[in-house]
């Protein structure tokens, strides 16, 4: 569904942040990109919502990234901000959900009906009709998510989802990402999360692969993180503590 072939983006001249990427994600795939900050995970996704300009090729269910496409391929991709003051722009927590399906042209009801049915699947129906600037950061976080489910998009882009998020929604987040059926790219260091929710995992290191394959391999490869200025996950560590501990 998602394609990035021999990709590289610079902000300035000589100064490379992504290096000859070359990746594919399936449909229904659940991909982590992992990676030290300034490794390029954000930039990856915002070169495939066409958001940077890059050298090489992305393409989207085959169509390229390019400017006629936009409109088509951001209605395909949901895509969820590190910080989500960005994303949230109506009043209310039911206006930002709306918004989108109405302007892809839902009638009223059909956009009512969608919006409940995710506030009620996040336990988020509390939030229905407060105002934006009157919820905490891990409400806006939560709130944030179902305003791109709304959309009903064929992939999602989740740039730092856990963000903010107390020990609850953290878990009722990690639910929904297990639960819905579209293909994820999940951009965290958040490595416990990423254990749990996606079956292959991307470590960037300088806008390169380091490594590409099956999460718990990746996960639980100590030195190969360490090369990589990453650690293993916290729940690893702990279980590696309590071993070293019995003996």
């Amino acid at each position: 569904m998602i394609k990035f072939e021999h990709v590289s983006f610079q902000y300035e001249k000589d100064i490379p942040i992504i290096r000859d990427l070359s990746f594919t994600v399936g449909a229904g795939e659940n991909v982590g990109l992992i990676g030290a900050n300034g490794a390029g995970k954000s930039t990856i996704m915002k070169i495939l919502l066409g958001l940077l300009p890059c050298e090489g090729r992305v393409t989207v269910d085959s169509m390229p990234v390019v400017k006629k496409n936009y409109p088509e391929i951001r209605k395909r991709l949901g895509f969820v901000l590190q910080d989500s003051d960005n994303q949230m722009f109506m009043p209310t927590v039911y206006d930002d959900m709306m918004f989108a399906p109405l302007n892809y042209g839902l009638s009223r009801e059909e956009a009512e009906k969608r919006a409940d049915e995710i506030l009620e699947k996040l336990g988020l129906t509390e939030l229905k009709h407060r105002y934006n600037h009157k919820i905490s950061a891990g409400e806006k976080r939560m709130a944030a998510i179902a305003t791109i489910l709304a959309m009903e998009p064929e992939a999602l882009l989740m740039d730092e989802p856990s963000t903010a998020l107390d020990p609850m929604n953290r878990r009722t987040l990690i639910h929904t990402i297990r639960q819905l059926p579209q293909a994820k790219i999940i951009a965290s260091h958040d490595l416990d999360m990423i254990l749990e929710t996606c079956s292959r995992v991307i470590l960037l290191n300088h806008g390169e692969i380091a490594a590409d394959g099956e999460t718990k391999k990746i996960l639980t490869d100590r030195k190969l993180l360490e090369a990589n200025r990453m650690e293993l996950p916290f729940c690893l560590q702990n279980a590696a503590g309590m071993d070293r501990g019995v003996s």
